[in-house]
């Protein structure tokens, strides 16, 4: 069976590399542990694991080449030549990679120092949806129809004047759809489509990548420093790493009301925006413009950046109420990458356990604002309840 191999080490989410960045200046000796979750209960097929083996194998031979040394020290100038120059020598080690099949279940545990094993997740799940519908066989809509597809899209949101960014990686359907996607947006989405978060493809683009931090950022600081100084801690060390560049701060982590309790006015003027990932858009639209006056600051000089589950229907009634409110764009995912006339996959690869310096291994938490998408072990989640306060 044919399997599936990435053309290029920054084949990627921005995030990814701001992390790592940061990581190796602040963390240098933690380690973590990932683990791959199926909530969509997809059945993989006999021998599933041996592909997906062979794929993660050879990334051990992708390196940043020159060309993306120079894009990277152009478009992202915060980026320390130091990292560069280390990223230069990084190498995938497959060895951080545990991957079994237990008949039509798949585990998939990652465990490694932060600074290494942080660059694993998105590939990994680009390579596992891919993967997943070659050895099914299962049949998508031919390149024309795609490209059809996605120019509908695209000319509906100029015509809805709003601000798109293309942020499919994790869950696209295969890298192929992925290029007829971003060539597809980039040739009709001038007015619109302002860019992706995947490094490789911006690059194909010539326009920078898009992106700051993520979860495991926020997950990591609980561990560390306790629930309670998780945000606040985290906003400290991002603007410690970066000053005021790469300022939308993730909101959700720990619940939105918790995050803009500690969200005060010196990040709230410091950070240009926040990023919505959970939970009614327009209930969190309506939270962040109520903040922003409290602070005093208006919230027209401040911006969302929307990233749940997004269609134009749900973007357009963001728009609606957002208008002449905030600034707003829309990062769009599945529906622009694996919208391609099959199910699309619904998994995850999360951060669960961490070892930051000089401790022991501890079970990290997310408490979302939906409920389901709650990440830790039940006596985890009650202990950061209780500690936030949340009913």
């Amino acid at each position: 069976m044919e399997t599936t191999f990435l053309k290029s080490i920054l084949d990627n989410d921005f995030y990814k590399f701001t992390m790592q960045h940061a990581v190796i200046r602040l963390f240098p000796k933690a380690k973590v542990r990932y683990g791959f979750i199926n909530r969509g209960k997809h059945v993989f097929p006999p021998g599933f694991a041996d592909l997906l083996r062979k794929s993660v194998d050879a990334m051990a031979d992708l390196r940043l080449t020159k060309d993306e040394k120079h894009y990277l020290s152009h478009y992202c100038p915060y980026l320390d030549p130091t990292y560069l120059d280390f990223l230069q020598g990084y190498s995938f080690d497959p060895a951080e990679v545990k991957i079994t099949q237990e008949g039509s279940e798949i585990k998939v545990v990652v465990e490694g120092f932060w600074y290494r094993t942080i660059l694993w997740e998105v590939p990994l799940m680009a390579l596992i949806s891919e993967l997943f519908y070659k050895s099914n066989h299962l049949i998508r809509l031919n390149d024309e129809a795609i490209k059809t597809l996605t120019k509908n899209k695209i000319d509906n949101y100029n015509k809805l004047g709003v601000s798109v960014l293309e942020f499919g990686t994790r869950r696209r359907h295969s890298y192929d759809v992925h290029v007829l996607v971003n060539e597809t947006l980039q040739t009709f989405g001038s007015e619109s489509f302002i860019g992706t978060s995947n490094v490789h493809f911006a690059m194909l683009n010539n326009k920078r990548p898009l992106g700051t931090h993520a979860h495991e950022w926020f997950m990591f600081h609980a561990a560390q420093y306790g629930f309670k100084m998780a945000n606040s801690i985290s906003l400290e060390h991002w603007t410690e790493v970066y000053g005021g560049d790469l300022g939308i701060a993730l909101t959700d982590t720990y619940t939105t009301d918790i995050f803009f309790n500690q969200f005060d006015k010196k990040y709230s003027k410091l950070f240009d925006g926040v990023r919505h990932d959970s939970g009614d858009p327009v209930e969190f639209a309506q939270k962040v413009i109520s903040h922003y006056v409290k602070m005093g600051i208006d919230p027209k000089s401040k911006a969302i950046v929307f990233s749940d589950s997004l269609n134009f229907d749900k973007v357009k009634t963001i728009a609606d109420f957002c208008k002449d409110k905030i600034k707003m764009s829309f990062g769009i995912g599945t529906n622009f990458t694996n919208d391609v006339g099959l199910p699309s996959m619904n998994m995850v690869i999360k951060l669960t356990d961490t070892k930051p310096d000089n401790t022991h291994w501890q079970g990290v938490v997310k408490l979302s604002d939906e409920k389901n998408k709650n990440t830790g072990t039940p006596e985890m989640i009650a202990l950061a309840k209780e500690v936030l306060g949340i009913k």
